[in-house]
């Protein structure tokens, strides 16, 4: 038995021609809040070992350039993703391949 569930998100954005200037602080404000959030988080993650990262398709290296080698405004948890994600596509075309 299958069940299917949809579910639709109505995304209520105000037309971009009645931004104001408001509406641009606050958004730069929420940005700039989710990439400290997003580096505090990633710097929690030098806490975990190597087996750990592991489990989640990331190496100590990884971490390392996403937290310190990246830019002060860039957010380290779509580097970190990226990599887990392209990390994980290779490894498991590896495996077929065996």
């Amino acid at each position: 038995m299958r069940t299917i569930q949809t579910v639709e998100l109505d995304l209520a954005r105000a037309p971009a021609t009645v931004r104001g200037p408001l509406t641009v602080i606050a958004y730069f404000t929420k940005s700039f809040w989710r990439v400290l959030r997003n580096r505090w988080a990633a710097g929690r993650l030098h806490e975990l070992d190597d087996r750990q990262l592991d489990d989640i398709g990331l190496t100590r290296d990884d971490v390392l350039k996403a937290t310190y080698g990246s830019g002060v405004f860039d957010d380290p948890a779509a580097l970190l993703s990226e990599t887990a994600r392209l990390r994980a596509k290779t490894r498991f075309e590896r495996l077929r391949q065996v």
